[in-house]
């Protein structure tokens, strides 16, 4: 079932592509966060490529800015396929700066790291707001962990609080953040309906390594992950931050049901 001579490939395959693609992304990074955003996520749709994830999109992102975008979330891949999808930079929980080789790139990437503690959610959404005022789309994954790809955990509602105030708009003027919901799930292996024992292969979570399930998802066929961007949404249609949080979890939810039920209208390749 696992291929161990296609997931070498693929791995030295990245690997190069990944030290070649410095060359470019970090001149950009100095030059222009905006350059340097457009670059990596030409890196990752060759990254996807590479690996064998066929991205299918959903619904339209929103061209507002400041914008987060909150999804749910089963695996590392989930930074790949969405990373191919838009110029955004990730907010994730603050062990991950430590894993080895992607905690690199996920510095280099200007991921932002926050403590998930209670005690260090303040200094999270701090951090947040100050990337988001500076105009840079975020993408949050607030079940807080990953799971098995066959079921959305409750969204946790910390870090919303930074929807609750007014941030910085493009000309400067304070404007109520746009929150926009994401649902990601994989759907098909070698075309075919992925069968709900196959989706706990893609997704990491549990005491999994990270060296050995990457292998393992190398060596397996290609797979298809169908993206559904919701309609954003502000502050301003909720109570607070946890009706806003309970929101976005519903609608994720239902659109991860529906992928994997088969029941999505056509998509965008």
């Amino acid at each position: 079932m696992i291929s161990a001579p296609i997931a070498t490939l693929r791995l030295l395959s990245f690997v190069a592509v990944t030290l070649a693609m410095q060359l470019f992304y970090l001149p950009a990074l100095v030059v222009n966060q905006k350059c340097a955003a457009n670059c990596a996520r030409f890196y990752w749709r060759v990254v996807a490529l590479l690996f064998g994830i066929g991205v299918l999109r959903h619904g339209v992102p929103t061209a507002d800015r400041p914008v987060l975008f909150v999804a749910n979330h089963a695996s590392y891949l989930d930074v790949i396929v969405l990373g191919s999808l838009l110029p955004a930079c990730f907010v994730a929980k603050s062990e991950v700066a430590q894993w080895p080789g992607f905690g690199l790139l996920c510095r280099i990437g200007r991921t932002v790291f926050v403590d998930r503690s209670r005690a260090a959610s303040a200094r999270g959404r701090d951090e947040l707001r100050r990337r988001l005022d500076a105009g840079e789309p975020l993408v949050l994954f607030p079940e807080g962990t990953s799971n098995d790809g066959n079921r959305v955990l409750p969204f946790k509602s910390a870090l919303f609080a930074v929807a609750e105030q007014p941030v910085a708009g493009a000309d400067g003027q304070p404007r109520a953040l746009t929150v926009q919901p994401v649902s990601l799930a994989y759907t098909r292996l070698d075309g075919l309906p992925m069968p709900r024992a196959f989706r706990p292969f893609y997704a990491w979570y549990g005491g999994m390594t990270l060296a050995g399930h990457l292998f393992e998802v190398l060596g397996l066929g290609n797979v298809t992950v169908e993206v559904i961007f919701h309609p954003p949404v502000t502050i301003a249609a909720f109570s607070g931050r946890k009706e806003m949080a309970r929101h976005c979890y519903a609608v994720v939810n239902r659109g991860v049901a529906l992928a994997l039920a088969g029941r999505l209208p056509a998509a965008t390749a």
